[in-house]
């Protein structure tokens, strides 16, 4: 078996698409009749990549960035929906078919230290991919990984060296070497340098371009870092909470974002200009749980430009204390009660959520509230205090619920140029996003 044999000779169209995930799905526990809910660390996720090129990745930690990476190469099985690759749906492989499959995508891990294993040399760590599939004699093998190890920058001597004798740096080129084995067409590259220095990352970076353009590789490249991202992505997706919530150019999204939340994290990078002003947009409260997401947008519980509901005339101070004292009720409605709470409870002298009446004033001393809506708020208090939560829930859905809330958002086009956005402001029937966040955040 020759290197050539690892992967056949096609024919190559400029963007044509290598991966097309649609629907995309991966759920943790549920399962069992006494199970909570699952954890929903991917929901519904649809998009490409081109062959040829990067497709950045970014987000909040625990967005989901890394759990999506290692569903599309099958280190994680889909819970729902299809990953096409170059047409075959991968995640109905198993067996010899999943194993065969399995030398076309590889991952380059966040963090160098542990991605090695120290009992192995760099030799056999390179060589393991080689070893499993069987590739060529064994010293076919050797020259191979000898040929591995000084295309990512390292010399033939360290062939026999061990994973501790090297930097953090030299750890990355050794995964890359290992990722690089048995010539993938597809890489995903899990946040690869957050881990290293500056000064490291920027040759790790220029080791990945001058690789991609030697063997025609295709990254998904993760990463927390907005500056590397623009620098070596093609496109980019933005991830919220297990959804994308904007995919296209990079330097268009960078440089014109149009959802909400992209806003809200491209206004986070640095500015070296102390006279531009702050223009950071600060999201309150932190994100929700993805055992209990929104029902409506993802990112309805934060967003500064959500829609209000009909029938009320509030000032945005209002609004936002409303939208707090919500994320405070929805979190105690998630808290399970034990047997002594819920004999309390049933014979009316329970006490563990007396503290609420702390909260009101806390949100809404300072702010004037019309009587209908002090009397929804009050509602909710005396049930939370009566050990009800979830119904206090429900009654502020109710009452201050908007499509926003209710409803997923469809992925709209924006600015002519395939870029897609997540969100209902992008519909005709409402106001464009750009001018609501300028308005609120004033």
């Amino acid at each position: 078996m020759s290197e050539s044999d690892l992967r056949p000779e096609r024919p190559v169209r400029p963007g044509e698409p290598l991966i097309e995930v649609s629907g995309l799905k991966k759920h943790y526990g549920g399962d069992g009749v006494f199970a909570g809910p699952p954890v929903k660390a991917v929901d519904g996720v649809s998009f490409t990549v081109k062959r040829g090129e990067t497709l950045g990745l970014v987000g909040e930690s625990g967005c989901g960035k890394s759990t999506l990476g290692r569903t599309l190469i099958r280190l994680e099985r889909a819970t729902d929906g299809e990953v096409l690759f170059d047409g075959e749906d991968i995640t109905t492989l198993s067996g010899r078919d999943l194993h065969k499959w399995r030398k076309n995508a590889q991952m380059v891990f966040q963090d160098p230290q542990s991605s090695l294993d120290d009992r192995m040399t760099v030799g056999e760590i390179v060589r393991e991919p080689l070893d499993a599939h069987g590739w060529g004699t064994d010293n076919d093998r050797k020259t191979r990984v000898l040929d591995l190890i000084q295309d990512v920058g390292l010399q033939d001597e360290h062939y026999y060296r061990y994973p501790a004798q090297f930097s953090g740096g030299q750890r990355q080129r050794i995964g890359i070497a290992r990722a690089l084995a048995l010539e993938p067409e597809f890489m995903v590259l899990d946040e690869p340098v957050s881990a290293l220095d500056v000064s490291v990352q920027a040759k790790i970076i220029s080791l990945l371009e001058r690789l991609q353009d030697e063997f025609d590789l295709t990254y998904l490249f993760i990463a927390h870092d907005l500056s590397v991202v623009r620098h070596i992505t093609d496109r980019v997706a933005v991830m919220y909470l297990g959804k994308v919530m904007e995919l296209g150019e990079t330097e268009e999204l960078f440089s014109n974002p149009s959802n909400p939340y992209t806003q809200s994290l491209l206004s986070a990078i640095p500015v070296p200009d102390p006279t531009a002003g702050d223009h950071r947009i600060t999201l309150p409260g932190s994100p929700p749980s993805p055992r209990d997401p929104p029902t409506g947008c993802q990112f309805s519980t934060r967003c500064p430009a959500k829609i209000r509901p009909e029938g009320y005339d509030l000032s945005e101070d209002v609004w936002d204390a409303i939208e707090r004292f919500r994320e405070i009720v929805r979190e105690r409605s998630r808290i399970d009660l034990g047997v002594p709470d819920l004999v309390k409870r049933r014979v009316g002298l329970f006490s563990r959520y007396d503290d609420i009446d702390h909260t009101l004033e806390d949100l809404f001393a300072d702010l004037d509230l019309p009587p209908e809506v002090e009397e929804i708020i009050d509602g909710a208090a005396n049930r939370v205090k009566a050990g009800r939560p979830s119904e206090a829930r429900k009654h502020l859905s109710s009452a201050f619920n908007s499509v926003c809330d209710d409803k997923r958002p469809d992925f709209h086009e924006v600015s002519g140029s395939g870029r897609q956005s997540y969100c209902h402001r992008h519909g005709r029937e409402y106001e464009d996003v750009g001018p609501v966040i300028e308005r609120r955040t004033k």
